[in-house]
């Protein structure tokens, strides 16, 4: 009695292993006819860095336009040219400080999503007065 008991735990722990030790993979879907299925690609970081100086005065961004590509570092160096500004770019989490005239700061983050993204500063109701720009990654 005690070796059939034993040999069933042999058998139970052997099994074990060897059933944990399979792979297991999901099958893959199959499109039917007339559907289209694309997954977006991955962005892959680049060691490409694009530069900027973007300079704030009086309601307005220069440049009030920037173009990158999916992957590239980008590093804008914001400067405040006259009055009290900012630059946030929501989609990226960033934004400087509110800066007086003559001061400056610099943000840098990986353009991981393609489109059109606005930029602008939220110092009161500056954005609303138009002081807005456009990052677009493409």
């Amino acid at each position: 009695m005690k070796k059939i008991i034993v040999l069933v735990i042999v058998i139970l722990f052997v099994g074990f292993f060897w059933f944990k030790g399979q792979d297991t993979i999901a099958p893959t879907p199959v499109p039917t006819e007339g559907t289209l299925t694309t997954a977006p690609a991955p962005v892959v970081p680049t060691t490409a860095v694009k530069e900027f100086t973007v300079i704030g005065s009086n309601f307005t961004f220069t440049p009030n336009t920037i173009e990158v590509k999916p992957g590239d570092t980008v590093k804008i160096t914001f400067q405040s040219a006259t009055g009290f500004h900012d630059l946030t770019l929501d989609e990226f989490a960033v934004a400087t400080k509110q800066l007086k005239a003559g001061e400056s700061e610099t943000v840098q983050f990986v353009a991981d999503k393609t489109g059109s993204f606005e930029y602008y500063c939220s110092v009161g109701n500056h954005r609303a007065m138009g002081m807005k720009g456009t990052l677009t990654v493409k």
